[in-house]
């Protein structure tokens, strides 16, 4: 019995969390676990833009489109990504805070393993504080997989039968 039966893949559009989906559906593959994978239209930081008067709001409604159609893009890859492996994933498209709409997901859906890319190099406390990626990763209720090494996690994902 494995004690892991649904993960959660965060995608974000970065190729550290395409790494991260591959490493995911490896796993999934290997334990048997449900997949999902999520990716959040981060609307906060649009209303955000939208307040600090660097977007009107016909440019704020022209970019969350194009945010739509890369979450749909992304997770269409992602769905592919399986497909070809054999694995079974459900996908989902959230908008909001990143981390609330992770926190959330896993919450609602009673995850036992959230898995992300891993983490962009902080270049401040203030940058550390506003990631909203790294925020989840300390408020869910879950163990948190952070994948490295794309090279390894490639190899291991193509060698996947």
């Amino acid at each position: 019995m494995s004690p892991v039966k649904k993960i959660l893949v965060y995608i974000d559009g970065t190729e550290q969390s395409i790494t991260a989906a591959q490493y995911a559906i490896c796993l999934s593959k290997f334990t048997g676990a449900e997949l999902t994978a999520q990716y959040v239209i981060n609307t906060k930081a649009l209303d955000d833009l939208l307040k600090a008067r660097i977007f009107f709001k016909q440019e704020q409604e022209e970019y969350a489109r194009d945010l739509e159609a890369d979450a749909k893009r992304y997770l269409d890859h992602v769905l592919e990504l399986a497909r070809v492996k054999g694995v079974v994933i459900d996908t989902k498209s959230t908008s909001g805070s990143v981390n609330q709409e992770i926190l959330n997901e896993v919450k609602d859906g009673r995850y036992d393993l959230l898995v992300i890319g891993e983490l962009s190099r902080t270049r401040s406390r203030r940058d550390e504080f506003y990631n909203e990626v790294e925020r989840a990763l300390r408020s869910v209720p879950c163990s948190v997989l952070v994948v490295k090494d794309d090279e390894h996690v490639w190899q291991m994902y193509s060698s996947l039968i």
